[in-house]
């Protein structure tokens, strides 16, 4: 076989025939029997089973009443952009990275920095070729080769926080929406929301408390935050508390057994919702962190904390009820806690995925997963919250 003559692979092809179906209000039943062809063989074009022959093309094309470029287009590869790299990886070090716009800017970070598991699951938007010749000194401009369309590049939502359903919102976007992709970048509250104020990310999530009045996150924003500049959006309520190993086989009830000796906890850095938890409860019962084994011994993520005390390296740590169920641990409550995201204003009204994301969280079909998740509550997902003090309103 020539080369010329060797079948396109369908991750080369963007496919909008899905897209362009359902903006006509047709059925793939409706759309089969205008063009002349079985439900089937739509439904496995649609979700690139196969590409179609020229003649099928036609068809479909002639029956939505656009061009067969509507329709399918290769993406392009190859192309070289700059951006500003963040995170830990060096301008010279050839890695897989992620790209996004950020309003003006485009922001470039290491696949690597997802963790582990998601480093080797989540495709990379392009490789990192090095730094941008004659760049100001301190600016860490680089070029990257693109290894998807720029199209898709824009559309992708960058989202920081430290809840892991994030990822399952991306995976309903993509349903709504076929170029918007979404990726959750692991952060503390306190690093999140200093990511979206210097436009690394679209959103920030966080879960922080106010000791004196007990009210969830408004009162820290309006200390950081400018009044206008930023939309702030519930995502859920949940149950936050002690995950133990299964079966409690240390006995442990409460967080003012952790400072006996045969006990090791697993943290979360400093400025991170679940840190915060743990040393307020720590010194209600009058214990001090450093008398607590394993205090310094941080993971990045509820389910980091979770993985090491299901491998037997630590006996407890503070996470969710629902990552505790997903790792089979005995998980004791400690209290409920309102997980809001913050958006730019300005980019809520720019970036048209945002608004799919938003649809999405909201939807019934959603909200009732992730609440099957264990530990979610979702009543409140979607309640817009004003940042201005209500003596000012």
């Amino acid at each position: 076989m020539s080369e010329n003559s060797k079948a396109e692979p369908t991750s080369n092809v963007e496919n909008r025939l899905k897209s362009l179906r359902i903006a006509k209000g047709l059925s793939q039943w409706d759309l089969a029997q205008m063009a002349g062809l079985t439900r089937q063989a739509v439904y496995a074009i649609e979700t690139s089973r196969y590409l179609p022959t020229t003649a099928v093309a036609l068809r479909l094309a002639k029956a939505l009443g656009c061009r067969v470029e509507d329709m399918f287009s290769l993406i392009s590869d190859g192309a070289v952009i700059e951006g500003e790299l963040v995170g830990s990886a060096s301008a010279h070090e050839r890695c897989r990275v992620k790209v996004a716009k950020i309003g003006d800017r485009t922001i470039v970070r290491p696949v690597a920095e997802l963790g582990e598991v998601l480093s080797l699951t989540v495709p990379a938007d392009g490789l990192l070729l090095g730094p941008v010749p004659g760049a100001r000194r301190g600016k860490n401009h680089v070029k990257v080769e693109l290894l998807r369309d720029h199209r898709f590049v824009e559309d992708e939502i960058i989202v920081a926080g430290c809840d892991p359903a994030i990822f399952l919102v991306g995976e309903y976007v993509r349903r709504r929406h076929d170029k918007s992709t979404v990726v959750g970048w692991t952060m503390g509250s306190v690093a999140a929301l200093d990511a979206v104020k210097r436009r690394e990310v679209h959103v920030a999530g966080l879960h922080v408390q106010d000791v004196q009045s007990g009210e969830w996150n408004l009162p820290f924003l309006r200390k950081h935050l400018a009044s206008g500049e930023f939309t702030v959006v519930t995502f859920v309520r949940w149950e936050a508390g002690l995950m133990v190993q299964q079966k409690n086989p240390k006995r442990i009830h409460d967080v003012g057994d952790l400072d006996r000796k045969e006990l090791t906890i697993v943290n979360r850095e400093p400025g991170s919702g679940a840190r915060e938890l743990l040393d307020r409860r720590l010194r209600g019962v009058g214990l001090n962190a450093r008398t607590i084994k394993g205090y310094e011994s941080i993971a990045g993520s509820h389910v980091e904390v979770a993985r090491r005390i299901a491998a037997g390296l630590a006996d407890a740590g503070i996470g969710l009820r629902s990552v505790a169920r997903l790792y089979n641990l005995e998980f004791i409550p400690l209290q409920d806690e309102r997980y809001d995201l913050v958006i730019p204003a300005k980019l809520l009204a720019e970036h048209s995925g945002l608004a799919v994301f938003f649809d999405t969280i909201v939807s019934r079909v959603f909200r009732s997963e992730i609440e099957s998740l264990g530990g979610y509550d979702t009543r409140e997902t979607g309640t817009i919250r004003h940042i201005k003090s209500p003596r000012n309103a």
